[in-house]
């Protein structure tokens, strides 16, 4: 797994490789990998990569950015990441779609996560597959937006550039996803408490 250990892929790192770039650009993409790594990767998971298919996904948005580096304008390599990551991982679900895949056991832990005793991390993984899931269901045009806004913490004007759309487009497609998302957790709460009424 990539993610641990958060090193440069070796398509972007072998010394061997031929230097198409100076070394200022190899130092600006090895701090963008270091500092954004993760935050990709908890993105792509939570647009709906397949947990067999994420550290491939996280390493082609560093890819992409590898090719496009020269026109990533400083200060703006976020929004550039995460509209890279917004599009990898679209490309990601309908490929995995298309090959349907069986399921390939429980989805990783986040790479981020330290150890806690197992009763919490079970909790934990027991939310994020809740999470996941709520946030799958959500329709297509509003995901990214609610990922990046409610989850990732980026602000409109980031979104609006990362995914190349007008403000107020962002603003509407968050609402919208808030409203879809709000209608999915009352939807659970109600088949919990019959589930309960049930058995009590």
């Amino acid at each position: 797994m990539v993610s641990p250990g958060r090193t440069l892929p070796l398509s972007m790192a072998d010394s061997r490789a031929p230097v198409c770039a100076p070394v200022s650009s190899a130092d600006r993409l090895t701090s963008l990998f270091q500092q954004h790594f993760d935050l990709v990767w908890r993105t792509v998971r939570r647009l709906g990569v397949p947990p067999e298919a994420l550290d491939d996904a996280a390493q082609e948005v560093f890819v992409v950015a590898s090719r496009r580096l020269a026109a990533i304008e400083p200060g703006k390599e976020r929004a550039f990441l995460y509209g890279t990551a917004v599009r990898v991982a679209s490309d990601a679900r309908r490929s995995s779609s298309r090959r349907r895949l069986a399921p390939q056991g429980d989805q990783p832990l986040d790479p981020a996560d330290t150890a806690p005793a197992p009763d919490e991390l079970v909790e934990q993984k027991r939310a994020r597959e809740l999470l996941d899931e709520l946030v799958a269901r959500l329709p297509d045009d509003t995901r990214p937006v609610f990922v990046l806004y409610e989850l990732e913490g980026l602000t409109m004007e980031e979104i609006a550039t990362c995914l190349e759309v007008p403000p107020g487009t962002v603003a509407s497609r968050l609402r919208r996803g808030r409203e879809a998302f709000h209608a999915a957790v009352a939807k659970l709460d109600r088949d919990a408490a019959r589930e309960g009424a049930r058995r009590g």
